[in-house]
């Protein structure tokens, strides 16, 4: 008797690369890009998708992610609740409840923020009151499975959490930036007034007072300097002088002028001559000094500088669109007048060692090495652009330096040289520019222009043509967003540019080199109104945005949006398995995943476009433990990541059709990412579709 042939399985790997893409055709796409994609991001090195990290509030204190937990066998005879605060008599140990364990024996108690050192039999107190005693002493990250582990830390952090606090105000952060490991955030006070600054400290937000401005001219040879104590000659009014700053003339010349910055003063000084001790009539002012203050409503920019030339001198430079450009040092704030009638410039660079602002098309400098003086007897000059400048940034340049580029809204200008006596501006581009806040440069530049996303080496390349954009394969999801942008950011360590918008999305994109190999679309919370990301002191990343809730965020912490579960999914393109039209009956999946803590996933398949005319694979709800990197085939519904044991799960797939889209679902606080690099498809080839 013959026997029956039968049709052997085929296998086809499909490889998660290529990212997020709403242009190309079905048929056209790589079975491994994304037809949708919510929170996931590509991995490092191009290794496939991964759901993204969380966010969480920032402002100074120890940050939730890094809160912990510890396990305490009790003997319950009152009665405990989540929140309570314990006390051990004798150690004098305490902690916060977090959860109660009833449901084992023993009973236990989960504890965060401890102090001390709980031992294994004295009484535990809640407000004075005897509510039961200690069975062991308290175990440091004691759960007995990674779900619980993974759930009391969720639980620890969102204790550690209540701590802390939005920035004290009103309205959205309107700019945030770090200096010497200390971060600085503006916001309008509480009646919408004024904008104030405060800075991040161990107990909290702490306001900075931006101190007293007083201008005088000086007819002598006095070198008036920090720390002198100015008195008035005919007041008697003092102060302690925190800054000159020079903004004219010079001091051997004699006819130096100038801002005399202090914190505070004592009496009230009027139009008189300045001494400082015995040195008698150093200065002239023409009445009392005022306070600093700062117009509500600003969009603030910010870059760090050394004009000092030595350590410890760097010094922030910044512009906001409402108020006179600035400097700051972490304790003395400095208005820097520039001789505009409208002294509000909305960018700022660094060049050529030259403090640059923008004035809607014109970019005024200050002179070399004299960020105060904008006087062009000392070097200071005006370059006038003809379009509204959006930003600036240094460009890799010639063989003498870099290049500025100076990004219009519609419009490319190159500056050339060093100085006002080699300037030579170009316009680069017509019709190619930048949205504000959009620039930002990691190996190369990018930014937000009307057709897209787009590189200075793209420019250079293919002009003002579509070909110049790099994100065409995103290209409707941009034009929907293009108009709201509120601000950017990169990260170092992943090879990205982060682009938000006003509306809580945005998008990631990630490069190999000076190649773009995945965007993707991302959607948190609460939204950026501003964004930054700095090194600091140890060389560790750091990145942060503002909120319109006056909250300050820092990025990539923790595993939830705050407090809230991110909600990530992605969904491939239907993949044909090298043969288009013709019918395959699918019999299971295979994915390669890695991780580095608990998470769950909801797995499934959508089968002939998800046709309704086919029948769909049933859900079958099933968890699987996996291991450290493996290769395992899972159920429908979900799976479970540990990172502690591997427990292959055979998945069998029921229906026939032409394709197959896997699609991947998290929403949770506290699950980790988890890297997916892959998937291998099994299945029979059956006939050619008519």
């Amino acid at each position: 008797m013959r026997k029956a042939n039968v049709a052997k399985p085929k296998f086809d790997y499909l490889r998660f690369a290529g990212g997020y893409d709403t242009e190309t055709k079905p048929w056209n796409a790589k079975g491994g890009k994304l037809r949708e994609s919510q929170n996931y991001e590509m991995a490092i090195n191009n290794q496939g998708y991964k759901d993204i990290q969380g966010y969480e509030i920032f402002d100074g204190q120890t940050p939730p992610s890094e809160a912990s937990y510890a396990i305490l066998d009790v003997n319950i005879t009152g009665s405990f609740s989540v929140s309570d605060t314990i006390t051990q008599l004798v150690s004098g140990a305490t902690g916060v409840v977090i959860a109660i364990v009833t449901s084992e024996t023993p009973n236990y108690l989960v504890l965060a923020r401890r102090t001390g050192t709980f031992n294994d039999s004295d009484d535990l107190q809640v407000s004075a009151v005897t509510e039961g005693n200690a069975l062991s002493t308290a175990r440091q990250s004691g759960a007995t499975t990674s779900l619980l582990n993974a759930q009391y830390l969720n639980l620890a952090a969102d204790e550690l959490r209540t701590d802390l606090t939005a920035v004290p105000g009103s309205n959205g952060i309107l700019g945030i930036y770090m200096l010497n490991d200390i971060w600085y955030a503006f916001r309008n006070n509480a009646g919408g007034t004024e904008a104030d600054l405060y800075k991040s400290t161990v107990a909290g937000w702490v306001q900075v007072p931006l101190g007293r401005e007083l201008a005088y001219t000086s007819g002598g040879t006095y070198d008036l300097a920090e720390g002198d104590v100015i008195t008035g000659a005919t007041s008697g009014a003092t102060a302690t002088i925190t800054r000159v700053m020079l903004e004219s003339g010079s001091i051997l010349g004699g006819d130096s002028a100038g801002k005399l910055i202090f914190a505070s003063q004592t009496g009230t000084f009027q139009a008189e001559n300045l001494d400082v001790g015995g040195n008698l009539n150093i200065a002239t002012i023409a009445g009392d000094s005022s306070a600093i203050t700062l117009l509500p409503d600003g969009r603030f920019e910010m870059v760090r500088e050394n004009f000092g030339g030595t350590a410890g001198t760097q010094r922030i430079y910044g512009a906001d669109t409402v108020n006179r450009g600035f400097e700051f040092d972490g304790t003395v704030f400095c208005p820097i007048d520039t001789g505009m009638v409208d002294d509000s410039p909305s960018h700022v660079v660094v060049h050529k060692n030259h403090l640059f602002f923008s004035f809607a098309g014109s970019a005024q400098h200050s002179g070399i090495g004299t960020p105060y003086i904008f006087n062009p007897i000392f070097g200071a000059a005006e370059l006038a652009t003809g379009d509204d400048i959006t930003g600036f940034m240094s460009e890799p340049g010639t063989n003498v330096g870099a290049t500025l580029g100076i990004y219009n809204r519609n419009t490319t200008h190159m500056l050339y040289g060093t100085s006002v006596l080699d300037w030579n501006l170009v316009k680069f581009r017509d019709e190619l520019g930048a949205f504000p806040y959009s620039i930002q440069q990691f190996g190369q530049t990018m930014y937000l222009d009307d057709r897209g996303l787009t590189t200075f080496k793209t420019v250079q390349d293919h002009g003002n043509f579509q070909q110049a954009t790099v994100s065409r394969h995103v290209q409707s999801f941009i034009n929907t967003k293009r108009t709201i942008v509120s601000a950017s950011c990169i990260a170092r360590d992943k090879n990205q540019y982060r682009l938000f918008f006003s509306d809580k999305t945005g998008i990631y994109v990630t490069t190999e080199g000076q190649k773009v190999v995945g965007i993707m679309p991302i959607l948190f919370s609460n939204n950026a109104t501003c964004a930054e990301s700095l090194e600091d002191s140890t060389g560790v990343e750091v990145m942060m945005i503002g909120s319109s809730n006056g909250k300050v965020y820092q990025l990539d912490r923790g595993t939830s949006f705050d407090g809230e579960p991110i909600e990530a999914y992605l969904k491939t393109f239907f993949n044909f398995s090298k043969s288009i039209r013709y019918l395959k009956k699918y019999l299971g999946v295979t994915l390669e995943a890695t991780g580095e803590g608990y998470a769950e996933f909801n797995f499934s398949t959508e089968l002939g476009y998800n046709s309704t005319d086919i029948s769909q694979p049933s859900t079958q709800n099933q968890v699987v433990p996996l291991g450290t990197v493996f290769w395992d085939t899972f159920v429908w519904d979900s799976f479970v990541w540990d990172g502690a044991s591997l427990a292959p799960t055979s998945a069998k797939l029921e229906g026939s059709a032409e394709n197959i889209s896997i699609v991947i679902r998290k929403n949770s606080d506290y699950f980790f990412p988890m890297n997916l690099t892959g998937a291998m498809i099994r299945f029979i080839p059956r006939r050619q579709l008519r």
